[in-house]
């Protein structure tokens, strides 16, 4: 099937220290026939590129935008973001700048930040970038339920390290628009139920879902990351929120 400009486009961005490597198996699964699905590998985590431990959340959020320009997104248009972990920040940026670029935002074990977050605010200013930690100390931060030997092996050859720019840039946020865009909180390592709870109890990381006004949480019991644990699923999961559908393959 050949693909028009017409065809819906769906953006995948995963978070701290992966690439576009990350989605392949989602890919894979998703229904390709009625939307174009591309997976971006952030400015910062390209392993060939000299300058990326300079690169911060503006230059992230410029280069969804840049993604956008090339599939055509516009007003009339708009786009499919996904964003799983850390990509939630240059992803809150894009939905603050530019939300009628986008038709719907899932948040994979993720969600939108608040205004003046950081995610490191107390990083030693001599460290330039954070490496993956070791899987004993990570399991200690977000699940590593699901994840294989084999998978894990993988993250480690291929994860790149974050640089300190990103982790700590305080996010800026200025346009209440941002909440109006449609959104799904697809849950893995902490159910919905938890999720919602701690959004209205106003816990500092979930504060701004308590504001979103189209609001959809879907749960899909799993680690944090639900890329490798879960892709069949996950990718059943991005489709029917992309393209309006309760579930299974539709056009969107």
């Amino acid at each position: 099937m050949t693909l028009t400009n017409n065809s819906p486009a769906i953006v995948l961005i995963a978070g701290h220290w992966l690439g576009a490597w990350a989605w392949d198996e989602v890919l894979a699964h998703l229904d390709t026939e009625h939307s174009r699905a591309v997976a971006m590998t952030l400015p910062g985590l390209d392993p060939n590129d000299p300058e990326r431990a300079t690169k911060d959340l503006d230059d992230q959020a410029a280069a969804i935008l840049e993604t956008l320009a090339g599939f055509e997104v516009t007003e009339d248009q708009p786009t499919t973001l996904v964003a799983h972990s850390g990509a939630n920040a240059p992803v809150s940026l894009v939905i603050d700048r530019h939300p009628e670029l986008v038709k719907r935002v899932i948040w994979v074990d993720s969600g939108p930040l608040s205004n003046g977050s950081v995610f490191a605010p107390d990083l030693p200013a001599g460290v330039d970038e954070l490496p993956l930690p070791p899987f004993d100390a990570l399991a200690q931060q977000a699940s590593l339920d699901g994840l294989t030997p084999e998978v894990l092996a993988r993250f480690r050859a291929l994860a790149v390290p974050e640089p300190a720019p990103v982790l700590r840039q305080r996010v800026e946020l200025t346009n209440d628009a941002r909440r109006a865009v449609p959104t799904t909180l697809v849950c893995c390592s902490i159910t919905s139920a938890q999720v919602m709870e701690l959004a209205h109890s106003g816990h500092a990381m979930f504060a701004e879902v308590a504001h979103i006004e189209d609001l959809n949480v879907v749960d899909l019991p799993t680690g944090h990351w639900p890329m490798w644990s879960r892709a069949r699923e996950l990718a059943e999961t991005i489709h029917s929120a992309a393209c309006g559908v309760p579930e299974g393959p539709a056009p969107c």
